[in-house]
């Protein structure tokens, strides 16, 4: 089964992430931070991906540390459900609209992380969320899942919108990356032989 349970505690956040690949796109995350929790919900619905997602983080500082920590138990709990990647498709990509807003979404189960972000906010809040915090939440998310991730919004004039078709662009794109590929089930999808 591919599923994962991590825990996280630092001096600034607690966080439990749980996941399965294999699932429905149910969810349950609280964060303390409304909007982020809408994105996560998002997350989940649109890769077909269970999370169950809490954390309890320093919010009286500021939302950062609690969005770039659960980016970071989230790309860790990624990586250990994926396991050695065996029969997984390993590439996804998604362009997604969203009312004013369209966002390309490109990514490669690689192991090497990396991430390309051409998507500009044209406010710097929605609501009390930093809108840069967005791509704090990917750049932790890439890097410790090991994802390849170009994000890209091509047109937008509301922020929540770009955010949103962000986030779900993301997941239809890892939905796609991680669906077994029944033509090679047994193989890992590189010419190494590992990823």
């Amino acid at each position: 089964m591919r599923s994962a349970t991590i825990t996280r505690k630092t001096a600034e956040t607690e966080i439990r992430v749980e996941i399965d690949l294999d699932g429905s796109g149910s969810y349950a995350n609280a964060t303390g931070v409304g909007f982020f929790d809408h994105m996560l919900d998002q997350l989940a619905r649109h890769a077909l991906i269970d999370m169950k997602l809490s954390c309890t983080g320093d919010l009286h500082i500021d939302d950062h540390h609690t969005v770039e920590d659960c980016g970071i138990a989230l790309g860790q709990a990624l990586a250990q459900a994926m396991g050695d990647k065996r029969g997984i498709r390993r590439y996804g990509a998604c362009l997604l609209p969203m009312d004013d807003a369209l966002v390309r979404a490109a990514l490669d189960l690689s192991g090497r992380p990396y991430l390309v972000w051409s998507l500009d906010m044209p406010t710097p809040k929605i609501g009390s969320f930093d809108t840069e915090l967005v791509r704090e939440f990917f750049q932790a998310l890439s890097t410790h899942a090991g994802i390849t991730l170009h994000v890209t919004a091509l047109a937008g004039i509301n922020s929540h919108h770009i955010a949103e078709a962000a986030f779900k662009a993301v997941a239809r794109a890892l939905r796609d990356a991680l669906e077994p590929d029944p033509r090679r089930s047994d193989a890992v999808p590189s010419t190494k032989g590992t990823l």
